[in-house]
């Protein structure tokens, strides 16, 4: 068994150093952006700026929320990304005041470029229909109405400066409050399934859906001016590059915002298209000459990736599980034990599980790997223990009556009986991670997650279905490839006794 972790464990190790390939000599910058427009396209606008002082730039683009790209820029896992001001104070480095924020950062290796010209701060938005007929002008007034239905985004309701902050300053107690991603937030307003919902003040659906900005009565929320975050180190090691970045301070107002992310949401211009657009117009820079590729190109690209996470953590999870089923059927309560820790490690979220992992791991293929090689654990070692303890005694003792040693009928007796069950559970781990492999998307592990998160993201039902779609058939070409594998593996008299 310790055999089989290691070489469980060499294999994760070899999928890291393949996923991220080797360094070279002159590290491009790593630049992060959160999961939603704004952020993506501030990230496209350094990743271009600083590809216009000659050195490279890798984006990874809608990474998640602020803790995962905070701890990703703490962990030398991104060299800038850019941030807001009142989410530095309120939630990540709570109680600093703005007087002394850059040395707050500083003391922690991060630098500060900015203020951008913005402030995209939070507010809460109804649609101005209804706004007119309830007589609601500002936050306070909500709270005449407790059954107005609020849509709040998931981080927006955990956050220490977002909905817990909000209720208890304006006492508001609405009956139903639902968590959800910001941009379906706005599909839920254009439905009529939601009344009230959290926006950031340059929001270009603001305008377009006719949402009246509620009036922040108590000024509850803080500015929140857009900055970029950087390590101090890699600064140190490319002053051309601050030189660039800086050009930004001021540069950005609220309109210019409010119009890069509109042509991106509603025109559906690439957000690198947009950027060098602003960047051609503000500082005379030449248009970016990289382009998106083709369908086709994407659809392969973002498969491979995908076959890689699913292929490799599958591989490992073989590599351990089979063998930790055998022993658990071996000692029964220890068995049982065993079967309680995997079956535990199944229950937990897996995005959850995911950004878990990055502290260790950082951001990219590594966690996913991991994650994906700990879900599927449970369903080979459970069927494998399943397998072993359904065999009937007496076909063991015929065996052991032909004088084999234990080695010998585990191999020649056991496993053939068991192979239909450790097979099955071996397919069930494969379309599972197939499924979950999606979220690797969110931590910069690519595959067919990403065009589904930027299509969520865009409102953009084509990029969904250009993820969704190949995932499908991706799972039922694993479904029957594991047909096949099974008429080879299973004897003949055995096929089809187990289906998952």
């Amino acid at each position: 068994m310790k055999r089989s972790l290691s070489l469980a464990t060499a294999i994760v190790l070899l999928a890291t150093s393949t996923a991220i390939g080797a360094a070279p000599e002159r590290r491009a910058w790593r630049i992060g952006s959160k999961a939603f427009t704004e952020s993506v396209i501030l990230a496209e606008v350094v990743a271009q700026l600083v590809r216009s002082t000659g050195r490279g730039a890798r984006h990874r683009a809608g990474l998640g929320g602020t803790r995962l790209l905070w701890d990703a820029l703490i962990g030398d896992e991104l060299d800038v990304y850019p941030e807001y001001t009142g989410t530095l104070t309120q939630e990540i480095l709570p109680g600093v005041d703005d007087t002394k924020l850059a040395a707050a950062l500083a003391a922690r290796g991060v630098g500060v470029v900015g203020p951008l010209g913005f402030n995209n701060t939070y507010a809460l938005g109804i649609k101005r229909a209804v706004a007119r007929r309830l007589g609601v002008k500002t936050i306070s007034d909500l709270r005449a109405h407790p059954e107005l239905r609020f849509g709040l985004s998931s981080e927006f309701i955990s956050r220490g400066d977002g909905w817990p902050l909000l209720r208890a300053r304006y006492g508001l107690a609405p009956r139903e409050v639902k968590g959800l991603d910001h941009d379906l937030a706005y599909r839920g307003m254009a439905g009529g399934a939601l009344d009230v919902m959290d926006l950031y003040a340059t929001d270009p659906e603001i305008a377009r859906d006719d949402l009246l900005v509620l009036e922040d009565d108590r000024r509850v929320f803080p500015r929140y001016d857009a900055v970029l975050l950087y390590r101090l180190d890699a600064g140190r090691g490319a002053p051309d590059v601050l030189v660039a970045l800086r050009r930004l301070v001021g540069r950005i107002d609220a309109p210019a915002m409010v119009a890069m992310s509109a042509r991106v949401k509603f025109d559906r211009v690439p957000e690198a298209t947009v950027a060098g657009a602003f960047l051609q117009t503000t500082f005379g820079l030449a248009p970016s000459s990289q382009h998106a590729p083709g369908l086709a190109r994407s659809i392969l690209h973002n498969g491979a990736q995908h076959l890689l996470l699913v292929g490799l953590s599958l591989l490992a999870a073989i590599l351990l599980a089979i063998p930790l089923g055998i022993w658990a059927a071996r000692r029964p309560r220890l068995g049982q034990l065993l079967l309680g820790v995997v079956g535990v490690i199944q229950t937990v979220p897996s995005l959850a599980l995911l950004v878990f992992m990055i502290p260790l791991l950082g951001i990219g293929a590594p966690p996913a790997l991991v994650a994906l090689f700990l879900y599927s654990l449970l369903p080979i070692v459970r069927n494998t223990h399943a397998g072993l303890r359904n065999i009937a005694p007496a076909l063991r003792e015929s065996a052991e009556a032909l004088g084999l040693p234990p080695g010998a009928i585990l191999r020649r007796v056991e496993l053939p009986l068991a192979s239909p069950l450790i097979l099955a559970g071996i397919k069930s781990a494969a379309i599972i991670n197939v499924g979950t492999a999606t979220l690797g998307a969110l931590v910069g592990a690519g595959g067919f997650g990403e065009p589904i998160f930027t299509g969520i993201r865009l409102d953009d039902v084509g990029l969904i279905m250009q993820g969704a779609i190949p995932a499908s058939v991706l799972a039922l070409l694993v479904q029957g490839l594991f047909e096949l594998v099974e008429r080879r593996v299973v004897p003949r008299g055995l096929r089809g006794a187990v289906r998952p």
